[in-house]
């Protein structure tokens, strides 16, 4: 099969690293900087499992900018743009690809496909979901710290894909409700804001419990807003959806008994938006409690420690970090 990447960063390198190691072609658009690394260094892709495996710089096909060349062929595209540029690739897309061509949203938050839809009609935008935390390391070098199988819309275009993925260590499983997936995801990525913050690897922040009590008062209120609107999070970690804030505040002693599958990580695993700090990079916080600010507004609601947490990211200078405590206090949990 062949794939376009738009976005070669951490995930698109990662999902489009695994499909490469397995025989199909893929090309790779991404910035200069990681191409260029790429290039001189080709694209290692490790996981917690054990699993490594290294293409050189010359085996791999790289892009700076979207080619018609790029869809010469039947291709499926993998968009892994943060959200705030989603627009922006769709139209991209649009000047290159053939009509009806399948451009896969492996994005974090719930509105990226409305978004590729309105400035796209011509494409066949797909919703997918990618559960786990993916970090990009020095020298081409992309590895996936946490576990979770990927999910995408049950359309025409996902249903060839599935033994390829799944042949790829990619496992992919369909379903025909995936805002409530997605949605399920997004109450997962409420903890990035808090780890970027915490300015520590996700394990030992999620073993201290002021940090856990600050992500479990955004789930609330995120959860509030979801049931306004009679919208079901899936489960997507171990745990139901409503159980997510109890289990979060539990005591340290009960909580990693409780919560051991969920804390089954490398001990180095970071969210995307601590990598977005270090980077000096937009943080996708419009995506994440920016949606849930939405949701809770339509439907009659507050969302005010997400609002909070938005303002917090949005003014957050390189360098600084908040301890559990101070950001309790700050937001009020």
């Amino acid at each position: 099969m062949n794939y376009v990447v738009l976005g070669a960063g951490a995930i698109g390198c990662y999902l489009g690293g695994r499909l490469a190691v397995a025989g199909h072609t893929v090309t790779f658009v991404g910035r200069p900087r990681v191409t260029a690394t790429l290039r001189q260094h080709g694209l290692t892709v490790t996981d917690l499992d054990g699993f490594k495996a290294h293409v050189p710089g010359d085996q791999l096909q790289l892009a700076e900018q979207l080619d018609i060349g790029h869809f010469a062929q039947d291709c499926t595209v993998l968009l892994c743009v943060k959200g705030g540029a989603t627009r922006g690739a769709a139209q991209e897309l649009a000047a290159v690809c053939p009509a009806h061509t399948a451009v896969i949203s492996m994005q974090n938050g719930v509105e990226n496909t409305a978004r590729i839809r309105a400035a796209a009609p011509s494409l066949a935008a797909v919703a997918g979901m990618v559960p786990f935390n993916v970090v990009m390391l020095p020298n081409g070098h992309v590895h996936r710290g946490t576990t979770g199988a990927l999910y995408m819309a049950q359309q025409a275009e996902t249903q060839a894909l599935v033994p390829a993925w799944n042949a790829a260590g990619l496992p992919l499983e369909l379903t025909a409700d995936m805002q409530s997936v997605q949605w399920g995801k997004l109450l997962l990525n409420l903890n990035n804001p808090v780890n970027a913050l915490s300015d520590l690897p996700l394990r030992t922040q999620l073993m201290d419990r002021d940090y856990r009590r600050v992500v479990a008062a955004l789930q609330v209120e995120a959860l509030q807003a979801l049931k306004a609107t009679g919208i079901r999070p899936a489960k997507v970690a171990t745990a139901p959806p409503l159980w997510l804030p109890f289990i979060l505040r539990l005591p340290n002693a009960i909580f990693t008994r409780v919560a051991a599958r969920m804390l089954r990580m490398d001990a180095a695993a970071r969210s995307s938006m601590w990598e977005d700090f270090q980077q000096g990079r937009a943080t996708e916080i419009d995506d994440l409690c920016g949606a849930v600010v939405r949701l809770a507004r339509a439907h009659g609601t507050q969302a005010p420690a997400n609002a909070a947490m938005c303002r917090l990211i949005s003014s957050h200078q390189p360098g600084q970090s908040m301890s559990g405590a101070s950001l309790r206090a700050t937001l009020g949990t």
